[in-house]
């Protein structure tokens, strides 16, 4: 009895410890070669019976495989199957929401209306129990981006497989967030209508005053700094991005021309529910779209019930510059690919589809440079599936790498498939 006391226990402890969020993985040893699969470039190349070699967590070779004339490298043969770019999960909550009803869990929104610097990464938390599971779908690099206000505060961009927030970025506070007020329907002359249009004007106006008094700061000597101030000055030079989130048509155009008029250099359309009726105004004004809602409803009620899901590829025929997010439910995040998986379904070729959350989405977040496609000289961020990383029936994570370290691909909903599986196979 004690004997079987001690095993279970044993078995118990050895269950709970493969529960956890696994340990960081260590720095790239030796250089590693990945042979014989096809690789997805990002950029809409395809190459077969290809080779990715990386060293110190960058890539060193990504072609043929008869074109590698490395020697001395770690051989993975990956034959078969297929190598992606780590995919990009941008305008996120990842790590600063665990659990919806436990409200000491929840860190993505700072008191007030104007809280440019508010830095959301501050708050990320690596040892989320949903980190994990994005990895096991491919999801290797996120936008943590706050909410709440008019102006949210700052996002960054980190990779999934840290010890803490200082580990993981990849780019530290790339942009502002700016939730543009609703415009209210026309004809409604009630007095609480009014009041509300009253309100919105006040709170543009003082968006306005602000944004001026952050274009003259930046040129003043000051003793002391003020950082709601500070944190803004980035906007124009063009080193932070304006995220703008807008959804129907005249709001996108309005927030748009006044963020220009305030001297605003780079802006991006978060959302973006009617990009497609503006499409011209931004490919003018040479606006690039985070969009969200592929798995939705349309916004009108005479719309075709399918645009949503053929939204990614009319903005591609639009010649928009455009990435996909998942806006749903932050549990649901590790479905990513296969919201770019529906884009194919309805009109968006296959590669397209893939850039839309590798290359397309570092380009917009301004990490184009060391992720979104496997090219030599970028960060070894890599994934190989058994199948087509889109499509949920073949996505199948074997092998994952983030800047050359080999991830260990267990998580929380392995262990309770596991420990179910079980349970309900004792009886047959």
């Amino acid at each position: 009895m004690k004997r079987a006391a001690a095993l279970a226990a044993t078995l118990l402890v050895s269950a709970a410890a493969w529960a956890q969020v696994p340990v960081p993985a260590t720095k790239q040893a030796k250089p590693t070669v990945l042979t014989g699969a096809t690789l997805h470039v990002g950029n809409g190349q395809v190459i077969e019976q290809a080779a990715v070699a990386f060293e110190n967590g960058k890539i060193t070779y990504a072609g043929p495989a008869s074109g590698y004339k490395g020697s001395g490298a770690e051989s993975i043969n990956v034959a078969g199957k297929h190598i992606y770019p780590g995919l990009i999960l941008p305008n996120s909550q990842l790590g600063l929401n665990e659990i919806e009803s436990v409200r000491a869990t929840l860190d993505q929104q700072e008191v007030g209306l104007f809280n440019p610097n508010v830095r959301s990464v501050v708050a990320y938390n690596t040892d989320s129990d949903i980190v994990p599971t994005l990895r096991s779908n491919g999801v290797l690099l996120a936008q943590i981006t706050p909410t709440g206000g008019v102006i949210s505060g700052s996002s960054s961009v980190v990779q999934l497989d840290a010890w803490n927030w200082e580990d993981a970025l990849v780019r530290a506070d790339g942009g502002l967030h700016l939730r543009w007020p609703a415009m209210l329907q026309t004809g409604d002359n009630s007095p609480a209508a009014a009041q509300r249009r009253q309100a919105r004007q006040t709170g543009l106006t003082e968006l306005e005053t602000l944004l001026a008094d952050a274009a003259s700061y930046k040129n003043q000597s000051r003793d002391k700094e003020n950082l709601k101030l500070s944190s803004l000055t980035g906007l124009f030079d063009g080193s932070k991005r304006l995220f703008l989130h807008a959804n129907y048509g005249k709001e996108i155009v309005e927030g748009i021309r006044f963020a220009q008029k305030a001297g605003v250099k780079n802006i991006v359309v978060v959302g973006g529910g009617d990009a497609l009726v503006v499409a011209d105004f931004l490919k003018e004004n040479n606006i690039p779209v985070i969009y969200s809602g592929v798995h939705a409803l349309p916004g009108r009620a005479g719309d075709d019930v399918y645009l949503p899901y053929k939204m990614p590829g009319l903005l591609q025929q639009a010649g928009i510059l455009f990435c996909l997010d998942y806006d749903a439910s932050l549990h649901g995040t590790r479905n990513l690919p296969f919201i770019a998986g529906t884009a194919v379904a309805f009109g968006l070729g296959k590669e397209q589809a893939l850039s839309s959350v590798t290359l397309n989405a570092a380009k917009i977040l301004g990490v184009e440079d060391k992720v979104g496609s496997l090219e030599v000289g970028k960060d070894a961020t890599l994934v190989v599936s058994d199948g087509d990383l889109l499509d949920m029936r073949t996505n199948k994570v074997g092998h994952a790498f983030i800047q050359g370290r080999k991830l260990n691909l267990t998580d929380k909903q392995q262990y309770l498939y596991e420990k179910f599986n079980g349970k309900y196979q004792e009886g047959k």
